[in-house]
């Protein structure tokens, strides 16, 4: 029925809809983000990973925050499991939430932004302290019409924190599509990246803004199986987070707090003590001989780093479970998911992942014929596709759950199941540590 609507309804009606809802609800909510610093980050990847670590880095230096991602919505103290099945859920709930923190005495509020969330105008209407820029990839190409599209639809993130003079910018300068929010017309801008030092120039050509405020030269990666350690000028950083992309989110994170305030000593103190971020490279441990991770990596781009960063360490096997969501989202992906994992997996098997209305027989098959090199299995049950890939495992392997992170639901056929794939995994590895102690008895 909603994709009958939206052939029948033009384009200017869905606009002018979603904009008076943006409205009403700021409205009916007393356009609170007027009494908050709010910033916004958008990007492809990182996003969530790096609200939460500037989260942390602004109560390390004293403030109050809150914030709304696909991990988890904060209140000031008051913090909970994002129940929606989407990154930045509706315009009532965001201004209700930015109410709450008000009326919870935060001074910031960070929010998670989505090119989806800009284009029905969730966005608007807030008072956009800060907008940060992570990286762009290829994504929801088919929703938006191609990527450039895509770009334009983050950019107005940046265009809405631009109409205020008193407004930050954050940038990742070693991405190639920086230039093109770095034009968006926020005066105080700040970069980050690996390419400041000794590299003057954008990829792309264009010149370091002299308006910029500061820039963070990431310097000095090394990368271990138990984190990462590197420089952001000339100070020492560690942390507990796997790859160099949670290296550019902690930079991203720092360069945050910097521009809010809070030095990069205290931002270094405060990486440190973050063990993990739920969800992203999760480890799950009940005490078994290998590695379990259960990440939200959906993409090429972002499997791609996934794998890249396990296969450059020392494991034995590595065994990915995965799907790829339906509901004609990015079928594009689908067989490059595929041709990814079976290139860099061991054991490769195929499952559901939020397959809305679609048929999850067709969608593993197109998933299948992108598998050149391991050729995988088919269980469409995910729980039976996770213990299949757990039974598998021996000592010193890696198992890869991919693909739905801390999402707290799936979709199969329209209808909403509750799920948690940290938590199903964690049953699943006690019975079969019960089951392998009772063989051994």
């Amino acid at each position: 029925m909603r994709k009958l609507l939206k052939k029948l309804i033009p384009d200017l009606i869905f606009y002018w809809y979603h904009w008076k809802l943006a409205f009403l609800a700021a409205l009916v909510y007393g356009f609170s983000s007027r009494k908050l610093k709010v910033i916004g980050v958008t990007g492809t990847k990182g996003k969530s990973t790096v609200v939460m670590l500037a989260g942390r880095i602004l109560e390390e230096g004293g403030h109050k925050i809150g914030w709304i991602s696909s991990l988890s919505i904060k209140a000031g103290d008051k913090e909970w499991m994002n129940p929606y099945h989407m990154t930045m859920p509706g315009r009532f709930f965001i201004q209700k939430t930015l109410r709450q923190m008000v009326k919870n005495g935060c001074e910031f509020a960070i929010v998670e932004v989505t090119s989806e969330g800009i284009k029905q105008h969730r966005h608007r209407f807030i008072k956009w302290a800060g907008a940060v820029f992570t990286n762009l990839a290829p994504e929801h190409i088919e929703a938006h019409g191609s990527f450039e599209k895509y770009r334009a639809a983050k950019l107005k993130l940046f265009t809405a924190a631009a109409k205020n003079k008193e407004s930050f910018g954050v940038y990742n300068f070693d991405d190639e599509n920086a230039e093109w929010f770095l034009k968006a017309g926020i005066k105080n801008k700040i970069v980050y990246g690996k390419s400041l030092r000794g590299a003057p120039h954008l990829r792309g050509g264009a010149a370091i803004p002299r308006d910029c405020r500061a820039s963070l030269a990431m310097t000095d990666i090394r990368l271990f199986a138990s984190g990462s350690e590197f420089e952001i000028n000339d100070i020492k950083f560690k942390t507990n987070l796997l790859g160099e992309f949670n290296v550019y989110n902690c930079a991203a994170a720092a360069t945050i707090g910097l521009a809010c305030g809070v030095p990069l000593e205290a931002s270094k103190q405060s990486l440190e003590r973050v063990k993990s971020i739920p969800g992203r490279l999760e480890i799950i441990d009940e005490g078994q001989n290998f590695t379990v991770v259960v990440d939200l990596a959906h993409t090429p781009d972002s499997f791609a780093k996934v794998f890249g960063l396990f296969r450059g360490l020392p494991y034995g096997h590595i065994i990915s479970v995965f799907g790829s969501a339906g509901g004609g989202r990015d079928k594009w992906k689908r067989p490059e998911l595929g041709r990814i994992a079976s290139e860099n997996s061991d054991v490769v098997i195929i499952t559901n992942e939020d397959p809305y209305d679609e048929l999850p027989e067709q969608i593993a098959k197109e998933i299948v014929a992108g598998c050149q090199k391991t050729q995988p299995e088919i269980i469409l049950d995910r729980r039976e596709a996770i213990t299949k890939t757990l039974s598998l495992a021996q000592a010193g392997d890696a198992v890869l759950i991919l693909g739905k992170g801390t999402e707290q639901t799936m979709v199969i056929g329209g209808k909403k199941i509750e799920w948690d794939d940290r938590a199903i995994t964690r049953e699943e590895l006690k019975k079969i540590k019960t089951k392998n102690q009772s063989a051994r008895l």
